[in-house]
């Protein structure tokens, strides 16, 4: 509970239970690349009197000061992670949805070619891919 107050308190958020508890499954595996409508069915089979708009708001709130990443993968709606991770891209699959984190130095050294061969220095980037099973069985279903 300690590193999880310290974290709202250094992205100047005061500590509520709606925070901390969003928060405590924002850092389980399972809730990395959520939604704010599937954090917000966790909250409700937990017994958590915790509102839809709570939830958006402090997700918003997270992704402000840098405590959440937000990405809009195909299909328009917006999923989360923790921003504590590494640097990684994404594989995602146009069937169902599932995401594939992944980290590849040849693709991570060619963009900042691509950068640099352009007079610039990169900063930040993502990188979604999209694709579909090669036998046409979604697996991940």
């Amino acid at each position: 509970m300690t590193d999880r107050k310290s974290a709202l308190k250094k992205a100047g958020l005061k500590i509520t239970l709606p925070r901390i508890k969003i928060l405590e499954l924002l850092q389980l595996p399972s809730s990395q690349h959520t939604s704010a409508e599937d954090l917000y069915k966790q909250l409700l089979s937990k017994g958590e009197e915790i509102g839809l708009a709570t939830v958006y708001r402090v997700l918003n709130q997270f992704d402000d000061a840098g405590i959440v990443t937000r990405h809009y993968f195909e299909g328009g709606k917006s999923v989360f992670e923790l921003a504590t991770q590494e640097h990684h891209d994404h594989l995602v699959c146009l069937d169902c949805g599932h995401v594939i984190e992944f980290h590849d130095d040849l693709i991570e050294d060619r963009q900042r070619d691509i950068a640099a061969d352009n007079g610039m220095s990169l900063q930040a980037h993502s990188l979604y891919l999209y694709g579909r099973s090669l036998d046409g069985k979604c697996n991940h279903k």
